[in-house]
């Protein structure tokens, strides 16, 4: 189906698609899941596209991107989400076991304040700084929709990382303040490897709160 095409032709679809919708909400979690992974990609890969080939500028995509962003929030419940990793961060509120899990970590936010915390293998750089008060947004809940969890890795431990996904990159184009450092920090999964981690946050995130709200731990 063209998303943007219009007319008689498209309304059966149109109409396929509103009823669709309408009983999204009443499918199972794992039903949901999938449906939502293999529309909404679609979905967001064909605006891409459609933009590029009309040469649109880059301030136009991403206002584009946030609309879709925003639309993918209204339409899918908050408790159903796409990431390889514990979605809500249960695991990161557990404390180590051991101190051979221990991972200290150094969140540096955009005034300069430094927090250090202690997390451990596993964790996710996203919920762990949730867990502690740092003012990482993570709007998308860590399923690679937006780029409010966008962070600088200082020094070489940037070099310990896996490398980022295409579909990372893709999203880290979009984001305010790109340096060669930036990684998403909910795609960052601790290991030992990264012991003395220091993440700093930008000075801006596309799509954060503007009324003073700050984000709390799921």
């Amino acid at each position: 189906i063209d998303l943007f095409s219009s007319g008689p032709s498209t309304e059966p679809f149109r109409c396929v698609t509103f009823v669709f919708i309408s009983k999204f909400r009443q499918l199972q979690p794992v039903h949901a899941r999938i449906l939502k992974k293999i529309i909404f990609k679609a979905v967001f890969i064909r605006i891409s596209l459609h933009l590029k080939k009309m040469s649109i500028s880059t301030s136009v995509r991403h206002v584009a991107y946030n609309v879709f962003s925003s639309w993918q929030s209204l339409l899918v419940p908050r408790n159903i989400h796409l990431s390889r990793y514990l979605q809500h961060g249960e695991y990161e509120w557990q404390d180590p076991k051991s101190e051979d899990e221990v991972v200290n970590v150094t969140y540096i936010d955009k005034d300069g304040k430094r927090t250090p915390v202690r997390g451990k293998i596993g964790d996710n750089a996203l919920y762990l700084a949730h867990r502690y008060g740092v003012e990482m947004e993570g709007a998308c809940e860590a399923s690679l929709a937006c780029t409010t969890c966008h962070v600088y890795v200082l020094g070489e431990h940037g070099d310990k990382l896996p490398p980022s996904e295409e579909k990372e990159d893709d999203l880290l184009d979009m984001a305010p303040f790109l340096k060669e450092n930036s990684r998403l920090g909910c795609q960052i999964t601790l290991t030992k490897e990264l012991e003395g981690l220091e993440l700093q946050l930008p000075q801006a995130t596309r799509n954060f709160y503007v009324d003073g709200h700050k984000p709390k731990p799921h």
